[in-house]
């Protein structure tokens, strides 16, 4: 089975500019785990997801244990990571290393990705535009068909 056979194409999509706010509320009314993030020629840049609003401060969240090491010695992108806690926009939270696979991966290399980078969703692509969102609810609905399928014969 492959990543076309899977994906979910009927998806949201934020621009990077875009208020946070507005990146949460659409996260809550598509049920998404994350926003491919796009540039104005529709190519992806990003993804903004879920775990990036984790350690919010506007939640009451402490920092992790060792934080302040991580916040002297670390900067990710040329952003300190508590800048990132803090902003209001989608390109300063977003992930700009998004884990994406080709339409045409097997769904072996996509549980690979998703394992091999803890993540819960792969973004597919077809060149550099975003075709569909591989997730942990796309591959059950593979599982369930194909046992329903098995179970009927």
């Amino acid at each position: 089975m492959l990543a076309l056979d899977v994906m979910r194409t009927s998806f949201s999509t934020i621009k990077p500019g875009a208020p946070l706010l507005d990146a949460v509320r659409l996260l809550l009314e598509t049920g998404q785990r994350g926003l491919p993030v796009l540039d104005g020629s529709g190519a992806l840049i990003g993804v903004i997801s879920e775990g990036d609003f984790l350690h919010r401060r506007e939640l009451g969240v402490h920092w992790p244990e060792g934080f302040w090491l991580e916040w002297l010695l670390s900067r990710e992108e040329g952003r300190l990571v508590r800048e990132r806690t803090r902003a209001l926009s989608v390109d300063a939270v977003m992930s700009r290393k998004p884990v994406c696979v080709d339409e045409c991966a097997t769904v072996d290399e996509i549980v690979v990705e998703m394992d091999k980078h803890q993540i819960s969703q792969v973004m597919v692509l077809r060149g550099m535009r975003v075709v569909g969102i591989v997730g942990r609810v796309q591959l059950i609905t593979a599982l369930e068909r194909i046992l329903a399928r098995s179970e009927g014969n």
